[in-house]
């Protein structure tokens, strides 16, 4: 098995989605990540996804997705006997993850430098919308807030539509593969110095990189970008969004080892000849040519033209929704998800690592914790009795699966803001 971080550990006290799924990334590593969470309620994702059954018994979808893999540890970080404990369990780790506001955790003692004084070589990474320094820091914010400050929003769409959202929440999923960039650079660097550090990863930020040709180009030279709708962004009149005879196709020719059999493919043998003889002739006439291919791309089907097209060396795609895509044999070729069991009876299909190792999908043995499930086993292991244990369940200071210890919230976001 590919597991580059065994024997490494991590105390994951991020909630909701860019910090769990930094953690997510690490587990499915090989790395043994605790997840802290407020008992009698835990993560808020435990309540989110569209099975009710899993909702109700905490194992919502939308955790599962970013959850498999780890222990939990429902410990109540607001107390000090819980804080006593988290720095305990640090003082034993390798790497500490947190997503609260900025200034939050310093308050309360359990910041970089409080825990560094525990364990000085301590990896610690700090997840925010907006970063740790700078007018914004103190502020909070979700994937959409980010989408529409960052820019993005002003290149998706058309002029007609105006700014338009991207529908998957992929600020929060990238800013946890950022983090997790950061913890395992961070990991290799401590090997040849000792040190430890503390990381800086912003939902902001992260957004910026993914659009770092766009930042160099408006820096360097004033270019604004503009809407761009289903457009390839070489904006080139042989790649693009079109139409055919049942939906859209992406085709992307933008050289002329491209461009020569897109259009014999399409029939437009003369076109294609002359092209050949003069290639600068399309480019003095762009405007000409998008009609013309067009119009014969609506003479067949996207699949009968995506088949055809890749068999000539051009790159094209029917475009799918993501039921489709999932149903192909090339989806289960790369094993993008695993199956695995959330409750008894019920399968849910979690994603594995976005990368594969000498042949193989890299996919979590273990399903999302329930709340406090190893809440007995982790304390175990930092030297508490049996009897020590009961008296912290009994406190309400820590939970466990039994319901030992579980108080019950309207709001999960009210136990994070006590804090």
């Amino acid at each position: 098995m590919f597991e580059p971080l065994k024997g490494l550990r991590v105390i994951d006290t991020s909630h909701v989605l860019a910090g769990p799924y930094a953690g997510y990334q690490l587990a499915l590593l090989g790395a043994d990540v605790i997840k802290i969470e407020v008992p009698g309620i835990g993560d808020w994702t435990r309540k989110g996804g569209q099975l009710p059954e899993l909702n109700e018994a905490g194992m919502g979808l939308s955790y599962m997705s970013q959850n498999a893999a780890k222990r939990s540890l429902a410990l109540d970080i607001k107390t000090p006997e819980g804080r006593d404990i988290l720095k305990r369990l640090t003082a034993n780790a390798d790497v500490f993850i947190e997503n609260m506001r900025p200034g939050t955790m310093v308050r309360n003692g359990l910041g970089y430098e409080d825990m560094k004084a525990i364990k000085p070589d301590l990896i610690y990474c700090s997840i925010s919308a907006f970063g740790q320094d700078g007018p914004y820091s103190r502020r909070g914010a979700y994937d959409h807030v980010i989408q529409g400050m960052c820019g993005i929003m002003g290149t998706t769409g058309t002029r007609e539509s105006g700014p338009t959202k991207v529908g998957a929440p992929y600020v929060d999923f990238a800013t946890g593969l950022n983090a997790a960039y950061a913890i395992s650079a961070a990991l290799h660097q401590r090997r040849a110095t000792g040190e430890g550090v503390h990381l800086d990863v912003a939902m902001l930020d992260t957004s910026m990189m993914l659009m770092a040709s766009l930042l160099t180009s408006h820096l360097s030279s004033g270019w604004k970008p503009e809407p761009a709708g289903n457009e390839a962004w070489s904006r080139s009149p042989t790649s693009g969004c079109f139409q055919t005879a049942d939906g859209l196709l992406m085709v992307a020719a933008n050289n002329i080892r491209q461009i020569i059999p897109l259009l014999e493919t399409l029939g437009l043998t003369e076109l294609a000849a002359k092209t050949r003889r003069d290639p600068a002739a399309m480019r003095d006439d762009p405007n000409g040519l998008r009609p013309t291919l067009e119009a014969a791309l609506l003479a067949r089907s996207a699949s009968a033209w995506e088949e055809d097209l890749n068999a000539v060396g051009v790159p094209a795609g029917r475009v799918r929704n993501l039921a489709e895509m999932l149903a192909e044999e090339h989806a289960a070729a790369r094993q993008l998800t695993t199956p695995i069991e959330a409750v008894p009876g019920t399968t849910v299909h979690v994603p594995t690592a976005g990368f594969k190792a000498n042949g193989a999908a890299i996919a979590p043995t273990t399903p999302a914790p329930r709340l406090g499930e190893h809440s007995r086993e982790v304390l175990g292991e930092l030297g508490l009795s049996e009897d020590e244990i009961d008296a912290l369940v009994s406190d309400n200071i820590v939970g466990t699966t039994d319901g030992a210890g579980d108080r019950t919230s309207a709001s999960a976001g009210a136990a994070f803001a006590r804090l």
